[in-house]
């Protein structure tokens, strides 16, 4: 057999080390601006983030850590925790991003189940911090990420950042190897039972920071303001962490106050052009602006995802000048796999017809394919009309979910659990969801989770829970109980004892809104609840106000 010829080009492995060491050689001046737990505005440059970076991983050198060993964070997008992001992938060690939402106990088995040896978190979190350590025992330091003066008291053992980083040089040169190498971990809630962990590489890091930053996906440069709303705990910002130093964009990181008045805050005083969260940001930021009659200076495209974006959203934001830029992902895709935008062949379009495309999922950026299949697996057609379950691959999908035994893929495709169509022009739209997962401001709620919680109540003999329509938050949960007979309780009293009854065993902001009373659940031929029937029953209820 004639021997393959190999080109004969440079062997650079794709690491994202080089993103910041690019950005700090060629774009040197290049701003990093955080709004701080300290309640100041913080400035540097990427040269100041890359030494910071290099100063972290000589700390954790002398901890002896070997290659992968994991590193958890509990942070809101600040400086700090950019510095964690490079400093700790860029040394060969995974970062571990933590999501502080979910109940502590979820929490402590994501942390003893991806095994982190170290913490950062922020001040905020402190008294989450305080409980989980006890509950944490392979962690050997929890670092507070902010300044010495102003850290709390606690009876724990709880280390500085700063004073952590104070005594190194930052005369580091950052290792070279295999861009396969991982570089980071995120777990999905997303699916009954226990969060499954998606271990990212450098590789797919890369490539993913170059396709998100193309004209046709989000369409970044180096003209950009970049202000990532989304936490950097929710699937790494969506990326932006890593694609606004691959463009040389400026970065505002907002840390915790994401309220709408501190969101235009930051857009008007920083110069913001481009910015991405869930809708229920935009919602707040579209309240304040309304009620204060303001306007955008500079801010002009922005890319809701985490959920669908309605359409009178998308209509408000334009008519403020701001382009809405609807796309799809998920954990497991790094996140992005599908971007709504137009092509030449649909400008001489109406308006109508123009919006419809640009409210559906998107077209897949290059790197990810993606397929709708029925039940036995095979290919439907993309004529817009067809729905199936929807497969991707790529090279910035997952194979497999970290420590599992066996591949996520079905016949070489990773099931994304979203029922969708494909039009003939690529244009992908969910239809539905193929499990009964509640996507919640931004953030998956498992049915099946609230349901064992329901039916362990002593008057319950049936629970099936189901979404319901929200004007702030997409979607709540809505608790269908099917009662145990001869109850002394009212319906009323019932309601709130059950609501209670979820309380310390689920996180707070998954507790159903509301519960509603039927005789009988209805069921399938083999035993299954009919949810599809209910969610018809109820898609108009009216949940309560808080």
């Amino acid at each position: 057999m004639t021997q393959a010829l190999l080109g004969q080009m440079m062997n650079s492995p794709l690491l994202i080390s080089s993103l910041l060491s690019s950005a700090a050689r060629h774009h040197s001046k290049l701003e990093i601006v955080s709004r701080r737990a300290e309640g100041d505005i913080h400035r540097y440059t990427v040269v100041d983030l890359q030494f910071r970076a290099k100063k972290l991983a000589q700390a954790l050198e002398r901890f002896h850590l070997h290659p992968g060993s994991r590193i958890g964070t509990m942070a809101w997008n600040g400086y700090r925790h950019l510095e964690i992001y490079y400093g700790v992938s860029g040394s060969g060690l995974v970062c571990h991003t933590i999501n502080p939402r979910l109940f502590p106990e979820q929490i402590a088995y994501i942390i003893q189940h991806a095994e982190d040896e170290i913490i950062f978190f922020d001040q905020s979190f402190q008294a989450l911090v305080e409980v989980l350590i006890p509950l944490c025992p392979n962690v050997k330091k929890w670092i507070c990420l902010i300044d010495p003066a102003l850290m709390q008291k606690s009876e724990k053992e709880i280390d500085n950042y700063e004073s952590f980083i104070a005594h190194e040089s930052g005369d580091y040169v950052w290792p070279t190897f295999d861009e396969n190498w991982a570089s980071s971990l995120c777990y999905t809630s997303g699916t009954t039972g226990n969060p499954k962990g998606a271990l990212y590489s450098h590789r797919s890091t890369v490539l993913h920071s170059y396709a998100s930053a193309l004209p046709d996906s989000l369409s970044l440069s180096a003209t950009d303001v970049i202000l990532p709303v989304v936490p950097m705990f929710h699937v790494n910002a969506w990326g932006l962490p890593y694609s606004s130093l691959l463009v040389g964009a400026k970065l505002v990181l907002p840390g915790a106050k994401l309220d709408g008045p501190s969101i235009y805050e930051l857009l008007e005083s920083e110069k913001v052009t481009f910015s991405a969260a869930v809708p229920t940001i935009w919602a707040g930021l579209i309240q304040y602006i309304k009620s204060q009659n303001l306007s955008f200076s500079t801010f002009n495209r922005v890319v809701i995802g985490g959920s669908a974006c309605p359409p009178a959203m998308m209509r408000t934001l334009q008519e403020y000048g701001v382009e809405v830029i609807h796309a799809w992902g998920m954990t497991e895709l790094s996140p992005i796999g599908t971007v709504a935008k137009l092509k030449a062949s649909d400008l001489s379009k109406n308006i109508h017809d123009q919006e419809i495309i640009l409210q559906k999922q998107g077209r897949v950026i290059f790197g990810v394919d993606m397929r709708i299949v029925d039940g036995n697996l095979n290919e439907l057609a993309q004529d817009g009309k067809a729905f199936g379950d929807l497969q991707v691959k790529g090279p910035w999908v997952i194979q497999q979910y970290f420590k599992a035994n066996e591949s996520a893929l079905i016949d070489g495709w990773f099931p994304t659990g979203d029922v969708s169509n494909i039009d003939a022009d690529g244009n992908m739209q969910i239809t539905d969801r193929s499990k009964d997962v509640i996507k919640s401001g931004g953030e998956w709620i498992s049915s099946i989770d609230l349901e064992n919680v329901a039916v362990g109540h002593p008057s319950v003999m049936m629970a099936a829970c189901i979404s319901v329509a929200h004007p702030k938050w997409d979607e709540r949960p809505l608790l269908v109980i099917e009662k145990k007979l001869d109850l002394d309780l009212s319906d009323e009293a019932l309601k709130a004892d059950i609501l209670q009854f979820f309380v310390g065993k689920v996180a707070k902001w998954c507790i159903p809104d509301d519960v509603v009373f039927i005789d009988k659940i209805p069921l399938t031929a083999t035993g299954k609840m009919q949810k599809l029937k209910l969610r018809e029953q109820f898609k108009n209820h009216q949940l309560p106000s808080l």
